[in-house]
């Protein structure tokens, strides 16, 4: 079984909604920073182009491929890394939380459609996804889950089944201001579970920010990403409710 490390950047950047001018600089800046680091794969929030649960989404969104991932896929191929980033995907009427692996040369390797939408935080709501999928990169077998898809054993069932070597989750974990820094530590045991039950290493990026629409208008976007070996060992947690860039090398044991 071969093994081979790699730097990947948890990239955890202020998300504003509707802030996609301001949003796509935050990323740019934060691929120069992990790049200058050493990172080979970075690694952003869930719906981090557009906020999640933004009803502007049904309006503001792109098809994909479009207009945002164009701007990702070109970001890919300018510093020579790979991209995982959560962004909002609109499909005919159908508006959907994706996120997506982007190689080195710009190139979609995998998008997944969220699952597990919790459709009463929005109205209208994410259409849901309906597929559990992975790819074969350089690096060995690559999954994509999306925030609440990780509560659901059944998906991590599928998941498991597909033998990843690695998932990459972006995450919008929010909670009330005087919740945190202690929902930080449900975060810790998500990506843990997670972690042991896939056996293969998590990487869980998470929003600094606010939610601003809906039920849940007021709760914070804290940080404190977490990234775990195949144990479900802690190997980083990012900072509490402050933008942060960090790497964390995975060595990856490739079971193909």
């Amino acid at each position: 079984m071969a093994e081979s490390a790699i730097g990947i950047a948890m990239a955890q950047i202020i998300c504003l909604n509707g802030d996609r001018a301001g949003n796509r600089l935050r990323i740019e800046n934060a691929i120069i920073q992990a790049k200058m680091a050493g990172a080979s794969l970075i690694t952003f929030p869930e719906s981090c182009l557009l906020g999640w649960i933004n009803p502007e989404a049904h309006q503001e969104a792109f098809p994909i491929p479009g207009e945002d991932s164009a701007f990702i896929a070109a970001l890919a191929g300018k510093y020579d890394v790979f991209i995982s980033l959560g962004i909002d995907e609109k499909e005919g009427d159908k508006l959907y939380g994706s996120a997506l692996l982007v190689d080195n040369s710009g190139n979609i390797m995998l998008k997944h459609r969220k699952i597990n939408v919790l459709p009463h935080l929005m109205n209208p709501p994410y259409t849901a996804g309906n597929k559990i999928a992975t790819v074969e990169t350089a690096f060995g077998r690559i999954g994509l889950m999306i925030c609440a898809d990780t509560f659901e054993d059944n998906l991590l069932a599928e998941m498991k089944a597909q033998k990843p070597d690695l998932l990459l989750v972006p995450y919008g974990w929010a909670a009330e201001t005087k919740e945190w820094p202690a929902h930080g530590k449900k975060l810790v045991e998500v990506v843990e579970k997670v972690a042991k039950t896939l056996h293969c290493p998590v990487i869980g990026t998470n929003a600094i920010g606010q939610i601003t629409d809906g039920s849940w208008k007021g709760r914070i976007y804290g940080g404190q990403s977490v990234a775990c070996d195949e144990n479900g060992k802690v190997l980083k947690i990012g900072k509490d409710r402050e933008p942060e860039v960090s790497i964390v090398p995975i060595e990856l044991k490739k079971k193909i």
